[in-house]
C-alpha cells in the first residue's frame, strides 16, 4: 500500500480540498487527488466511491472526504466496509476518530469549518496512532 493520502470531494468542497491539498504537498505527502475539481454539481456519493476503491486497491492509505454538510459524503462512504469514515468539527474529533475508531478517513463540512480548523484536524487525523485495547475489540464487532 503507498503511504498517499487522497482527497475527494463535491462541488462544495473544491476550495478547501485545494487548501488542503497544497497543505499536504509542502509537507512532502504523496497526494492522490480523486476530484471534483470545479463548481458544476456533481454527486457526493461517486466521489465517496473513488475514495472506496482508492483505499481499497491500496492508492491510498488514509482520506480525506469534504461535501457542504460532511454529512452525505460520510453516509455514502462509510456503506463500503472497509472504510471508517468519521465526520470531525475540531481536532479533538479529529484526534478521537483516529484513537478510537481508527478511522481512515476524515471528513469535513466545507460549509461548517473553516480553513484552519480543517487544517488542524488534517494535521491531527495524520498524526494519531490507533489506540488498540479496549477499541480494537469493539472495532471487530462492526464486522
Amino acid at each position: 500500500m503507498v503511504d498517499a493520502v487522497a482527497l475527494a470531494c463535491d462541488h462544495a468542497g473544491v476550495a478547501l480540498k485545494q487548501e488542503l491539498r497544497a497543505v499536504l504537498e509542502r509537507a512532502g505527502r504523496i497526494v492522490l487527488d480523486l476530484g471534483t475539481d470545479g463548481p458544476e454539481s456533481v454527486d457526493y456519493p461517486d466521489f465517496a466511491d473513488r475514495m472506496a476503491e482508492a483505499l481499497a486497491d491500496g492508492r491510498a492509505s488514509r482520506g480525506v472526504l469534504l461535501c457542504g454538510s460532511g454529512i452525505g459524503i460520510s453516509i455514502a462512504a462509510n456503506r463500503h466496509r472497509h472504510v471508517r469514515a468519521a465526520l470531525c468539527h475540531d481536532a479533538t474529533t479529529a484526534r478521537l476518530a483516529r484513537e478510537h475508531n481508527d478511522a481512515n478517513v476524515l471528513v469535513l463540512g466545507s460549509r461548517v469549518v473553516g480553513v484552519q480548523t480543517a487544517l488542524d484536524c488534517l494535521e491531527v487525523f495524520l498524526a494519531t496512532p490507533f489506540a488498540g485495547g479496549r477499541h480494537a475489540r469493539r472495532l471487530s464487532k462492526l464486522g
